[in-house]
């Protein structure tokens, strides 16, 4: 197992990824020859979706050469996520260590110690590992095991079993669906490496908002436990519970929601420009697009398991879900509007980028951005 670094202080990241990968669910059923023929082809679809989404956006760069693309298990996808996960919040556990110290909960927290919270996450990133489909890491860094791009590049993930699971379960057409899967993912690696300061734009972002955290550490902890808890079925009333909040919402401050408003805005933009890139796409070069879209849709309404529910309302997957949603109308409206080019203003500077209400009525974006300058 590589090793993910100190696993001193709050977070045991070692254990997280052995929980994890202890945990996880095994994959479909596959033949070694067939788990080779879909890893080849999802590195062959990975590369000609290059060029269906360069040329269907307009958004052209050199850099994605340099941004690897890995075929993972779902345990690759744990190793991966955990490297990012501890890249990202070193500076809010920098600072609630420091917090810990002088903390009522100082002996409560030293008794329960990294090596828990690390097996509470490694539980949570095992119900999330047989859920993601594939993932553009944008602040990965780079191990032995995990390459990433130079200078701060990320690394596009795809996550096979997972794939050939929602294949099978949809029944459709299966070199149709990874490619349209695929097509969505190289949308995320284009907008990074075609839009040079998007990436730094999102982490001082998600810095300001981390820097902002001012709760109290085992309240954190306990929200983190109140959700594996969930995961383990000792809580299935969660939702009723927490009011329906998820873990990001309870430790806003004022602050931090002006920023997350932001951080919501901009991953709507991203999450929606995907799914209707891979829709504009699709019926050129998938031909059961219409299939597959339609089965996919229902996929999402119809939801999982009460307990399955229960804890995407507390991880906040739900929000990401009305990402998709909201963005995709919020990229159709514009480009109905404007046309591919003058969608693409959004990406000129972080000035151009929608604000949260301008996502839900993309008119005062297009009033706001194009507006003609006064004579």
């Amino acid at each position: 197992m590589t090793s993910i670094g100190a696993s001193t202080g709050m977070v045991d990241w070692n254990l997280a990824v052995a929980t994890a990968t202890r945990l996880v669910r095994p994959g479909p059923e596959v033949s070694r020859d067939e788990a080779r023929a879909v890893v080849a082809e999802l590195r062959r679809h990975a590369k000609s979706s290059e060029e269906h989404v360069r040329g269907f956006t307009r958004m052209t760069t050199d850099e994605a050469h340099d941004t690897p693309v890995l075929v993972v298990d779902r345990p690759g996808w744990v190793r991966a996520n955990v490297a990012g996960f501890r890249e990202i919040l070193k500076p809010l556990l920098e600072k609630m260590e420091e917090r810990r110290g002088g903390s009522a909960g100082n002996a409560v927290l030293g008794a329960v110690g990294g090596k828990v919270t690390g097996v509470e996450l490694g539980m949570l990133l095992s119900f999330l590992s047989s859920r993601v489909l594939g993932q553009y890491e944008t602040f990965a860094p780079a191990t032995r095991e995990l390459p990433a791009g130079a200078n701060g590049g990320g690394r596009l993930l795809l996550v096979a079993p997972n794939i050939v699971h929602v294949e099978r379960e949809l029944d459709v057409q299966p070199h149709d669906f990874r490619l349209w899967v695929t097509l969505h993912e190289e949308t995320h690696r284009t907008q990074f490496t075609a839009v040079p300061w998007l990436r730094d734009h999102l982490e001082g972002e998600i810095q300001s908002f981390l820097a902002e955290t001012d709760v109290d550490p085992m309240t954190v902890l306990e929200r983190v436990r109140e959700a594996a808890q969930t995961l383990a079925g000792g809580r299935p009333e969660a939702e009723e519970d927490d009011g329906g909040r998820s873990l990001v919402e309870l430790v806003q401050t004022p602050a931090q929601r002006e920023v997350l408003g932001r951080l919501t805005a901009v991953m709507s933009l991203l999450e929606g420009h995907a799914d209707y890139v891979m829709d504009g796409v699709g019926p050129a070069v998938v031909p059961s697009v219409g299939e597959i879209r339609e089965k996919f849709q229902q996929r999402r309404a119809k939801g999982a398991s009460r307990l399955d529910m229960a804890l995407r309302r507390l991880l906040g997957l739900d929000a990401k879900l009305r990402q998709y949603r909201d963005g995709e109308r919020f990229v159709r409206a514009v480009v109905d509007e404007c046309g591919m080019d003058g969608f693409n203003r959004v990406w000129t500077s972080p000035n151009t980028l929608p604000t949260k209400s301008e996502i839900a009525k993309p008119a005062d974006w297009i009033a706001r951005v194009h507006r003609k300058p006064e004579a």
